[in-house]
């Protein structure tokens, strides 16, 4: 099972303050401040949760061979609180994720069986998808996890580009993302994600925006993988209920094996 990841080196303290000044003057020239770009990431954590929040999602994995969809309610409570329950097609029914703070569980119902996802496994592939784990709960954060380094006009005026170095603590597969927004940097456009040994690894286009429930956000998102051709996900938000009424209790081993 996969979806939404992250986590680059040490520094002496001079060198953390001389790098803290550059990446203030990087921001200047760009026209936005540090304090702007690390809102933005906020907004960027936050753009499909809020208190707590309950969607239907359509996800579809395409190859060079086939295409496969799945469709899904997510619930969320908060950061670290999540539930995805696939509802078609048939033979995936039932199956489900749970999240709850750093712990990650799987209900397969053609067994019965509950599994712990290990740490490690957090950035395996979701569903055979290219979003992994880590993707699908959200259990890490671009404010948290990176820093943002430059803002900078986009090519083809597209927007800002928005550099992000994971920060020393972070643990993941990335080491840099760059991350186009739109000029007022409400609304992410493009993201290209470089690997530990900066390579350029998948790129995730964001789309058609609209207005739900109140919020604007781009309610498709595209996931293409470098270096394998004809392979991409697109997840598709059908809809969403913000601040929705998400009792405690959902997040449980029980309530997860129960899903349907």
């Amino acid at each position: 099972m996969s979806t939404w990841t992250m986590r680059a080196t040490g520094a002496l303290a001079l060198t953390c303050a001389l790098a803290a000044t550059a990446i203030g003057q990087d921001a200047h020239a760009g026209g936005k401040s540090q304090g702007e770009l690390q809102a933005a990431l906020r907004r960027l954590d936050e753009l499909y949760r809020s208190e707590s929040s309950i969607a239907r999602i359509e996800m579809t994995v395409e190859t060079k061979r086939r295409s496969r969809t799945v469709r899904m309610r997510a619930l969320t409570r908060g950061k670290d609180r999540a539930l995805i329950v696939i509802e078609s097609p048939a033979r995936d029914k039932g199956t489900a994720t749970l999240r709850v703070e750093k712990n990650l569980w799987n209900y397969l119902p053609r067994i019965a069986r509950t599994i712990r996802i290990p740490p490690s496994a957090m950035l395996s592939p979701w569903m055979g998808s290219d979003f992994t784990n880590d993707d699908l709960v959200r259990a890490s954060s671009y404010a948290d996890d990176f820093h943002a380094t430059a803002a900078t006009d986009a090519p083809d005026n597209e927007g800002k580009l928005v550099r992000l170095d994971a920060k020393a603590k972070t643990v993941g597969l990335w080491k840099r993302i760059d991350i186009t927004f739109n000029g007022d940097l409400t609304l992410p456009r493009r993201a290209h994600y470089f690997d530990r040994r900066m390579r350029h690894a998948r790129t995730l286009v964001f789309d058609q925006v609209r207005v739900v429930d109140g919020h604007r956000i781009p309610t498709r998102m595209t996931l293409t993988p470098v270096g394998k051709p004809g392979k991409r996900t697109v997840m598709r938000y059908l809809d969403i209920d913000f601040d929705a009424e998400v009792p405690p209790g959902t997040f449980s081993l029980q309530r997860l094996e129960r899903a349907r």
